[in-house]
């Protein structure tokens, strides 16, 4: 069977790998390959940073309301073909394809639509010194700037990064991550009907070690935004150090979901079912460890497992799926790891743990794992502490605030946190205490595009959305200017 071919984006054009190499991209639901990916290397992003560094001087000098309306354009395409790009993000992703339609696209879109409004406000600081001076700031564009986004919501943290890169006069290279191509190759298409510039972004397919080093490693790439793992968020920071490049790196989770007694109890676990499984529990704001509190401890295990049975596990493409495929054979086999791991160290399974024993015949050889609850674990334990990132969630009661804010402190990362209680008070410790660069109170995953987003310990450094993403892509240059004397 001949599969279809994607092509790099570089200078306006539409590519093939310099290597003439392609990696095969398998459809988790059904696990076969139904497209090939370029297998790039440094001389295609040789060629893209070229490319990106000729555009930089026109695009960085065009009006700001002009780079506003290419954006917009681009989100409105983005819309007028969501189904298109849904369908691509499910088939490449395993998520179910209601769940790309109603949020992951749109999303895509409002992130173009934000920064291209954004930019028209972005400020710029002032001060007057003491009737001597007027000192005051420019932001400018810094240049090239390096994207490494990742597969779990592929077109979503890819726009998330490009828009307010470009918004500010910044040129790119973009790379996607390899298992999920097809969005960001779609988007090159749209990108020529927008108008955009050829150069100002360039999207080159490939591996990590091929594609994405070569873009840290680049002397013309001063700028890099990265979300993916920590292990290779580390490897980014010691390489981009000696080298003073600014970086912005958004990494894993591990994130506590605090349930306390006085919450309302069935929204808790319908919403904690949410952030629980959401995209197969692939995403990293997901609330993998739930704390309840003793005094509705068995009240809440016996709704949440309850709920979490009544998921549909099957063919993303269905429209009453709840629970597609992980992402690859790879993250399969991890999550079984873990599932085994856990186990081990004494946990007991509720529910999941298994491959779904009914799936249609398409889905046969899909990495499939049915939604997993997991008790009896102590809070130090390996499934307490490690990203497993997938339909795992493990339960465990406590008793007072001060016993919960130790347990979702415990790890080494902070990204996000739910509080669940109607004590205001409590809401406003709770959200203090914790160490975590969002925490949601009585909710999951309401988002502003006008915050700061990031995290704390090893979930990251630097800040994005909102005027923070606008200032990362910028350099700012003070200006002091002398008023004469009279």
């Amino acid at each position: 069977m001949k599969h279809k071919k994607i092509d790099n984006y570089i200078a306006g054009q539409l590519r093939p790998p310099a290597s003439g190499d392609y990696l095969n991209n398998i459809e988790p639901a059904t696990g076969k390959a139904y497209s090939l990916v370029p297998d790039s290397d440094e001389r295609d992003v040789e060629l893209a940073v070229q490319a990106a560094g000729d555009a930089f001087p026109g695009w960085s000098k065009t009006p700001a309301a002009h780079r506003a309306r290419v954006l917009t354009h681009v989100a409105d395409l983005i819309d007028e073909n969501l189904d298109a790009l849904a369908l691509a993000e499910s088939v490449d992703n395993g998520k179910p394809l209601t769940l790309a339609t109603s949020l992951d696209i749109p999303r895509s879109a409002a992130n173009f639509r934000f920064f291209a409004s954004s930019v028209l406000h972005f400020r710029s600081e002032s001060h007057a010194t003491d009737n001597t001076a007027i000192n005051y700031t420019l932001r400018n564009p810094r240049g090239v700037a390096g994207i490494i986004s990742p597969w779990n919501l592929p077109l979503y943290l890819l726009s998330w990064k490009i828009a307010p890169a470009l918004a500010v006069g910044n040129t790119l290279v973009a790379k996607p991550s390899e298992i999920t191509p097809m969005t960001a190759s779609l988007l090159a298409n749209l990108c020529i009907e927008a108008g955009l510039p050829d150069g100002v972004l360039n999207i080159v397919h490939g591996t990590g070690p091929k594609v994405g080093a070569a873009i840290v490693e680049h002397p013309a790439v001063p700028t890099v935004s990265f979300t993916g793992g920590t292990i290779t968020g580390q490897e980014i920071a010691r390489t981009a150090a000696p080298l003073f490049k600014k970086i912005s790196l958004e990494l894993g989770g591990k994130n506590p979901n605090i349930i306390f007694a006085d919450a309302d109890i069935d929204t808790a676990v319908r919403e904690s079912i949410r952030s629980s499984f959401a995209n197969q529990g692939q995403v990293c704001l997901c609330g993998s460890r739930i704390f309840v509190e003793q005094a509705i401890y068995d009240q809440f295990i016996l709704k949440f497992v309850e709920e979490t049975k009544r998921l549909k596990i099957g063919d993303p493409l269905e429209s009453d799926t709840n629970q597609g495929a992980l992402v690859s054979q790879v993250q399969y086999a991890k999550v079984l790891s873990y599932i085994d791991l856990a186990q081990t160290e004494g946990g007991r399974i509720l529910c999941g743990g298994e491959r779904p024993a009914s799936l249609s015949a398409r889905c046969q050889d899909g990495y499939f794992i049915e939604p997993t609850v997991i008790v009896d674990l102590p809070s130090n334990c390996r499934i307490n502490q490690e990203e497993i990132f997938g339909p795992v969630v493990t339960i465990t009661p406590f008793a007072t605030e001060d016993e919960v804010a130790t347990y979702a402190n415990s790890t080494d990362y902070g990204l996000s946190a739910s509080v669940w209680t109607k004590d205001v008070g409590r809401a406003h410790r709770m959200a203090e205490r914790i160490d975590s660069g969002t925490v949601w109170v009585n909710c999951w995953m309401l988002r502003d595009l006008r915050v700061p987003f990031g995290g704390m310990k090893h979930s990251g450094v630097g800040r994005e959305g909102g005027e923070e993403a606008l200032r990362f892509f910028t350099e700012p240059k003070n200006v002091c200017i002398k008023i004469p004397e009279s």
